[in-house]
């Protein structure tokens, strides 16, 4: 059974800074893109960042370009995203996705290119 489950999210002040993770497990990570999305009530979920499988290629939506990075552990499953300089515009649950990828280099951006979902971890940046 194939599990993604974020965590690290939680109440932080603007200008704080948070790491999420997200842990795989029931496929070979290292052959999944992965991405990360949020969506706040009553608007469309949001791209924010992706990962190509190796880890050699990352994409960031230009909201929160210069102050997030996505990175990877596939020795561990996890794929991370350190927040910096968080805005309350920031405020969100937080997803992360997987898609598994032929090529190593590619990511993915739009959320129909991922099959599979995690639960999601609330981000919320008080002003």
């Amino acid at each position: 059974q194939v599990q993604l489950v974020e965590s690290g999210g939680g109440l932080v002040q603007a200008g704080g800074s948070l790491r999420l993770s997200c842990a795989a497990s029931g496929l070979t990570f290292s052959m999944y893109a992965m991405g990360w999305f949020r969506q706040t009530p009553g608007k469309e979920r949001e791209f924010v960042a992706a990962i190509s499988r190796s880890g050699g290629s990352a994409y960031y939506a230009d909201s929160v370009k210069g102050r997030c990075t996505i990175s990877r552990d596939n020795a561990k499953n996890t794929v991370f995203l350190q927040m910096y300089s968080l805005k309350p515009e920031d405020t969100a649950v937080y997803y992360c996705a997987a898609t598994h990828a032929w090529n190593g280099n590619n990511y993915y951006i739009r959320g129909s290119d991922y099959n599979t979902w995690g639960q999601g971890t609330q981000v919320t940046v008080s002003s």
